[in-house]
């Protein structure tokens, strides 16, 4: 295993606690009252506006801040919440700054837009601290089964508890949440607060969550099919791809999410061992939170290693930024050929009509630790589900090819590896699954 205790150049305790405290602090602290009201004033309160085309939910962003700026943010983070019940992990993780800020007037004519992203947490985390706003419905006596207790699940399971279902999540993690609670840098949610957010919502009523079941090893899909009027799949990506390279097979390169994953379940970061010397594969946020994480633990030197230009990552310019000022080295146009102890060996390559190619150079770097971030695959998908470029096919909201099945979020058509865009699946998947049992009511 790349991190057992006779694995050479890792170690634990690289930097005091209270330094590493220091690093995993809050990316974006909360604004205070007074500044929300200075930060709202900014807004336009454009008619058609193209934040909320921009925004994978919908959510009416001149409504919410036009709510706060009148003295209401409780009525605000309603507003926010009726279209998107994580809306304060998302107000925390969503890449604002490709979505609602970029479509900003302010953006377009001043380079610096509305603080959309800080002004939708301010109004979430006050409401949140309370009870659970929404009501369950009249019960319908109708059940339905969610497996996945990610962000498309969680927004499935409480819109049809809201109308009166119930509801019970299965999920093969030991804690709920997906990849908010596993697979997000820990400097973005901090205080626990993908926890905090499900037992939150879960305050609804009408859901039952069974953890540690895995669907086709505890369960399979016709025994759900059957006892319950629905089922919903929101399985993210569990699968990770392989390198596919020498040196790869023997255990010396690691996977990124399951370091990520440690990080965020670790009761002292300070215990976690890190090399000196880290190469990240990959070019998206995964690739982005394994490489500040790892110097953020203490890291002496960490490359992120990106087979394409800088320009083609998935990551955005604001996250490779953040890569770049915490001392990240980013190389693109390398891609890894081989790993042996304690280094990487990459070729340089070149894109062109014909597609990517190596130009015949290569490059070594020393590496204690290789994290691999070269995106994850779908595992466990039931062979009576059409599947479409790897994924569960979908019609309109979530529909697949078998009757009373839906699906929504990573592990279906049109999902993109976003907190927000899953939500959004899962929520309407809902209201269509509804409407089918109700018969449209």
């Amino acid at each position: 295993m790349p991190n057992s205790p006779m694995t050479p150049g890792l170690a634990a305790g690289r930097l005091p606690a209270e330094t590493i405290d220091a690093n995993f602090a809050d990316l974006h602290p909360p604004l205070d009252a007074h500044e929300a009201l200075v930060a709202a004033d900014r807004c336009y309160f454009c008619h058609d506006a193209p934040c909320v085309a921009a925004c994978p939910t919908t959510i009416d962003i001149p409504l919410f801040i036009r709510q706060i700026a009148t003295g209401s943010p409780e009525g605000a983070a309603r507003t926010i919440f009726a279209q998107n019940i994580l809306g304060g992990m998302c107000a925390r993780v969503c890449p604002t700054e490709t979505l609602c800020e970029e479509a900003c007037v302010r953006e377009a004519a001043e380079g610096k837009p509305v603080e959309i992203g800080r002004l939708q947490r301010f109004a979430t985390d006050m409401l949140m601290a309370g009870e659970q706003p929404f009501e369950r419905e009249a019960a319908t006596g109708r059940r339905i089964a969610v497996v996945g207790a990610g962000p498309a699940g969680l927004a499935c399971a409480h819109r049809l508890a809201m109308k009166g279902h119930e509801v019970t999540i299965y999920d093969a993690r030991p804690k709920p949440g997906g990849l908010n609670e596993y697979g997000i840098a820990a400097y973005k949610t901090v205080e626990e607060f993908a926890e905090r957010e499900v037992e939150w919502l879960l305050g609804i009523g009408g859901i039952t969550l069974k953890t540690g079941r895995r669907l086709g090893a505890d369960m399979t899909l016709d025994e759900l099919r059957d006892h319950h009027d629905a089922v919903f799949l929101g399985l993210g990506l569990a699968g990770v791809n392989a390198l596919g390279l020498e040196g790869a097979e023997d255990g010396s390169a690691e996977d990124a999410v399951e370091f990520i994953a440690a990080l965020r379940q670790a009761e002292d970061r300070r215990a976690l061992r890190v090399g000196r010397n880290v190469v990240v594969i990959g070019g998206g946020m995964t690739a982005i939170d394994a490489a500040v994480q790892a110097r953020k633990l203490g890291a002496l030197n960490v490359t992120l290693a990106y087979r394409r230009g800088r320009e083609r990552m998935n990551a955005s310019a604001f996250e490779q930024d953040l890569a770049a000022t915490s001392g990240v080295r980013i190389l693109t146009n390398v891609a890894p050929i081989r790993i042996s102890a304690g280094e990487v060996e990459l070729a340089y390559t070149t894109e062109g009509p014909d597609g990517l190619r190596e130009t015949g150079e290569t490059v070594i770097l020393k590496a204690d630790q290789v994290l691999a971030a070269i995106g994850q695959r779908l595992d466990g998908a039931p062979e009576t589900l059409a599947l479409e470029g790897g994924k569960i096919s979908v019609e309109g909201p979530g529909r697949t090819t078998l009757a009373r099945v839906w699906a929504g979020g990573d592990c279906a058509v049109g999902g993109d590896d976003l907190t927000v865009t899953a939500v959004a699946e899962g929520r309407d998947a809902a209201e269509d699954i509804h409407a089918a049992l109700t018969g449209g009511r």
